[in-house]
């Protein structure tokens, strides 16, 4: 376990996630705001067979973890925790569909805060689409400030960076 929280567990990814892996990153919604396109099911077991690699690598700076559901103990969702371009510690997360609108988010984020704290770290940064309304009111409730608008190089739409200061 990495962290919890009173509904989540923030767990390593394993091999056994694989199905509700691919639900997750199959979905254009789940990645409209995202890199990259939907991945069909053979494209998420190699991405997922890579994301275990790396939990073994003393260089890896490109943290993904489980997200699963304390109560049913189901993979619900990943939670990103990787170098930026400037050696910042940006936070990410997404859920699959199904389990949008339950508060888990929110929820996430405040557990993840509060890690990243014990862990000694002093800044996190969070990137959000800007039309992605819901994210930007989650940074903004855990008091991350808006530093920078930009066009994301990657998927070409308005962003905000956001930042806390820990």
């Amino acid at each position: 376990m990495i962290f919890e929280t009173k509904r989540l567990l923030v767990r390593k990814l394993k091999h056994s996630d694989l199905e509700g892996f691919y639900e997750l990153e199959s979905n254009p919604k789940v990645l409209q705001y995202a890199t990259g396109g939907p991945k069909n099911f053979e494209e998420c077991k190699v991405d997922l067979d890579q994301l275990i690699k790396r939990y073994d690598d003393v260089a890896n700076d490109f943290w993904i973890y489980a997200v699963e559901n304390k109560q049913s103990n189901n993979f619900i969702g990943t939670v990103a925790l990787v170098k930026d371009e400037d050696g910042n510690d940006e936070i990410g997360y997404r859920f699959i569909e199904r389990f949008w609108g339950n508060g888990f988010a929110s929820e996430l984020c405040g557990g993840l805060i509060h890690y990243c704290k014990s862990k000694g770290m002093k800044k996190l940064i969070g990137c959000v689409v800007d039309v992605n309304v819901a994210s930007a009111k989650i940074l903004e409730r855990f008091n991350f400030v808006a530093i920078e608008k930009f066009i994301s190089d990657d998927i070409g739409l308005p962003e905000t960076k956001y930042e806390l200061i820990l």
